[in-house]
């Protein structure tokens, strides 16, 4: 079985990769499957899902949004949640030997994450697309939001981007979805390698 082709999406909060995610849908001639880290996040017990959540409790353990003293917040991943997005990312590995496309739509919070990734994607072909938006956009759509917390994206606007190395990177701010999508769709015709050149760094671990 031949494995199906990944596009992955990495931006903060708000930056438009589900907008993203759907017009390539609609755009390209093969089907795409969207897998979404809100998708996984949704399906915990809520109880797991917490707000400043105190050591010890169930939201502790599971994804914790925590303020800053930047006036930001952050997501804390107890073990509940570690657990839960090292199954996401073997879910949809899996998907993709199975033949299916997958448009990945995550956000790269931690080293430890995109390592993870790497390692679990060696053998697939990886299309990183770098999803930026400027820091005033990404608030005003942030405030339109239901369910989301002032400040989650600014919390991780730049953290996300910290490795530096795509395939393709699109501006949602600047261009259009549209705009944004026909790049995407422009550098599926030649191999990816930004997860190749990833692994020769620093951010992966040995995986001979």
């Amino acid at each position: 079985m031949i494995p199906g082709t990944i596009i992955f999406l990495n931006g903060c909060s708000s930056a438009g990769k589900t907008t993203l995610a759907h017009a390539l849908q609609d755009k390209l001639n093969s089907p795409y499957q969207h897998v979404a880290l809100d998708q996984f996040r949704d399906g915990l017990p809520d109880k797991f899902r917490g707000l400043n959540a105190p050591a010890g409790t169930d939201g502790f353990r599971g994804l914790n949004v925590v303020p800053t003293d930047a006036h930001t917040t952050k997501i804390e991943f107890g073990k509940t949640g570690i657990t839960l997005l090292q199954g996401m990312r073997r879910a949809i590995a899996a998907m993709a030997d199975a033949g299916n496309n997958i448009i990945v739509d995550d956000i790269i919070l931690h080293k430890d994450f995109l390592e993870d990734y790497l390692d679990v994607f060696a053998h697939l072909q990886v299309c990183f697309v770098g999803v930026h938006c400027a820091l005033s956009v990404v608030n005003e759509r942030e405030a339109k939001r239901t369910g989301r917390f002032p400040g989650t994206a600014a919390g991780h606007l730049e953290l996300c981007h910290a490795h530096k190395t795509y395939d393709v990177e699109v501006d949602t701010g600047k261009q259009s979805v549209d705009d944004c999508s026909w790049t995407v769709i422009s550098r599926l015709q030649r191999a990816p390698c930004a997860f190749d050149q990833l692994r020769s760094k620093d951010y992966s671990r040995d995986t001979r």
